[in-house]
């Protein structure tokens, strides 16, 4: 189990963006100009830990970065076209990849895997070919197939290092936090919890028995908090009535990450937070990638933790989620070969 003061770090606070830049931080945002794109940008520039910003998107980037070019931040911004990507990525420390088609109503995460693994490889090549020393964050959904298609396309490029290649399922992570302090009438702050497996629907695990307030939530109330961890996004979807799906929120969750990340680069010690990435912890029933608690430092990647002690109820939703999960790596790994 972990201690609150190992996750302490992932509770929203100023603490975020306001350390001091000791390394030059170059981060690239691809697909800059879309509904995520935006306000991530934004959020990246007011990232102390970020000295230069790099903003693409096939359109709309240049004005984009002409825009929060503006805000009083230290940072340099430039904007490229679509023609302009290998530029984009010249001398680029982390990638941060949110482009692609956003979910409209009905749709799931699955439905928009063909534009959306189009897009993703794409980019990934790019990264391959121009920044192959660079860490890279997956926004594009779904994460769950979008991260093995990178991985496999910088593997046929020669230049897959796992500790470099990142899901972002942070927004999970957020979600439990506030679901959780709703319930349970605390502040997030209170509600450290880990998030674990994949990043759709059943796939998604919270350990919610591994905190305090979440321990003390049982039975039919319990079944409802966690579904609508689960299923959070189709909150969004629905109450944008065909508009999109969650964008603000996930440009938060993306830069809380982004600056997590970068805190580890920047040599902070104990920045834990879960993330999608290679991993053994579930080897032994083939599946090759799973978000759980990761220790983030100067390599990228520094440990992977084992889940610790889960509930019965937690059992069960990890028994639901290896399969799906499963189905949906071997998705992406097949869409590349």
């Amino acid at each position: 189990m972990f201690s609150r003061a190992a996750t302490r770090s992932l509770a929203p606070s100023a603490r975020q963006f306001s350390s001091s830049a000791s390394r030059n931080f170059k981060v690239a945002v691809l697909g800059a100009g879309g509904g995520i794109g935006q306000p991530l940008s934004l959020l990246l520039k007011n990232d102390p830990l970020v000295t230069s910003l790099s903003l693409y998107d096939i359109r709309g980037a240049p004005g984009v970065a002409a825009d929060v070019s503006h805000v009083d931040t230290a940072s340099e911004v430039n904007g490229y076209a679509a023609d302009q990507l290998d530029a984009a990525l010249k001398g680029v420390k982390v990638v941060v990849i949110p482009a692609g088609v956003p979910r409209k109503p009905g749709m799931t995460r699955d439905d928009l895997f063909n534009t959306n693994a189009s897009i993703v490889r794409d980019l990934a090549s790019a990264v391959a070919a121009s920044a192959p020393d660079a860490h890279i964050l997956v926004i594009s959904n779904p994460v769950n197939s979008t991260v093995p298609i990178v991985a496999a396309t910088l593997e046929k490029a020669g230049v897959f290092d796992p500790k470099r290649l990142f899901g972002v399922t942070t927004l999970d992570v957020v979600r439990a936090s506030r679901f959780l302090a709703a319930v349970g009438d605390v502040t997030p702050k209170e509600c450290d919890i880990t998030v674990v497996g994949g990043h759709s629907g059943p796939t998604i695990v919270p350990l919610l028995s591994q905190n305090a307030t979440g321990k003390g939530i049982t039975g039919e109330a319990l079944d409802k908090l966690v579904h609508r961890i689960q299923f959070g996004g189709d909150e969004v979807v629905q109450a944008k009535d065909g508009a999109g799906s969650a964008t603000l929120s996930m440009a938060y969750a993306g830069a809380k990450f982004t600056n997590a990340l970068l805190r580890g680069l920047n040599g902070e010690k104990g920045v834990v937070t879960p993330t999608f990435v290679k991993s053994d912890l579930f080897a032994d029933k083939g599946i090759d990638f799973f978000s759980s608690n990761v220790e983030l430092g100067v390599n990228g990647v520094e440990k992977i933790h084992p889940l610790g002690e889960l509930s019965a109820s937690e059992e069960k939703l990890l028994e639901a989620c290896l399969p799906e999960l499963k189905k949906n790596i071997e998705k992406g790994k097949a869409f590349v070969a």
